[in-house]
């Protein structure tokens, strides 16, 4: 990672998590003093943030911290940044709904067009999620692989371009939910996308995909309504209450 990664890096998780709200951005000066850069470095981190949508130059009022609604959500370091901030429910269903809207048309084209190649892709994702349940392989890099490797198999270059997206978006997502649900992805249900694309059955390969990502839908939605329950006052059990029957 260059200097200048390094420091687009701390500058917009620094962002992200508000630590500028009071005190405003600092100017270009302080930032090079505060990390250590050279003013070219700074002026670059800064460029690349605001090309993300995160600040914006004003001639007199300086840099300013753009809100968060003005952020590129589709670029890979501010998701990053975002996923990795203090625990959402509501981003992560945002993001498990984009999927929704992506990963089961993936899996369809994947269907119709996928060569031998792009087919093996997959089963190697596969193969390394059974290698991660024996203990061999990591379960989220192994699970990443799979979802990857059918993007690349759609042959289409803007599903293509998702790659660094999805790949970025899918690590924190997939942590979040196995530490939701406490145990790994089904190795069934990712067997049967992949036998639907090897078979060449786009419906199937999307009614499969669906069903994977719409269960994570579910699980997020069942967790956020336990810690709702978790998180509501206990009403007190009297005496009073215990023979009236309320």
């Amino acid at each position: 990672m260059t200097l200048t990664e390094q420091l687009l890096d701390a500058l917009g998780r620094e962002i992200v998590l508000g630590r500028f709200a009071e005190s405003g951005f600092p100017t270009e000066a302080e930032i090079s003093e505060a990390y250590s850069t050279s003013r070219g470095v700074t002026r670059e981190a800064i460029k690349m943030l605001t090309s993300k949508g995160m600040l914006s130059a004003r001639p007199r009022s300086g840099i300013v911290v753009q809100p968060e609604r003005s952020w590129s959500l589709l670029d890979a370091d501010v998701l990053r940044w975002m996923l990795e901030r203090k625990f959402s429910y509501k981003l992560l269903q945002s993001f498990t709904e984009m999927r929704l809207g992506i990963e089961p048309t993936a899996a369809a084209l994947a269907a119709r067009r996928a060569d031998a190649e792009a087919i093996k892709g997959i089963e190697r994702g596969l193969e390394r999620m059974i290698a991660a349940e024996r203990g061999e392989d990591d379960h989220l890099t192994s699970d990443v692989a799979f979802h990857v490797a059918i993007l690349d198999a759609t042959g289409n270059p803007f599903y293509v371009q998702l790659h660094e997206l999805v790949n970025t978006a899918l690590r924190i997502s997939i942590q979040l939910t196995n530490r939701i649900k406490g145990h790994t992805a089904s190795i069934p249900a990712h067997r049967r996308v992949l036998d639907a694309i090897k078979a060449g059955d786009a419906v199937a390969a999307h009614a499969t995909m669906s069903s994977i990502i719409n269960d994570v839908l579910v699980l997020i939605a069942d967790a956020q309504a336990r810690e709702a329950d978790q998180g509501k006052p206990r009403k007190r059990v009297t005496k009073a209450s215990v023979r009236s029957g309320k």
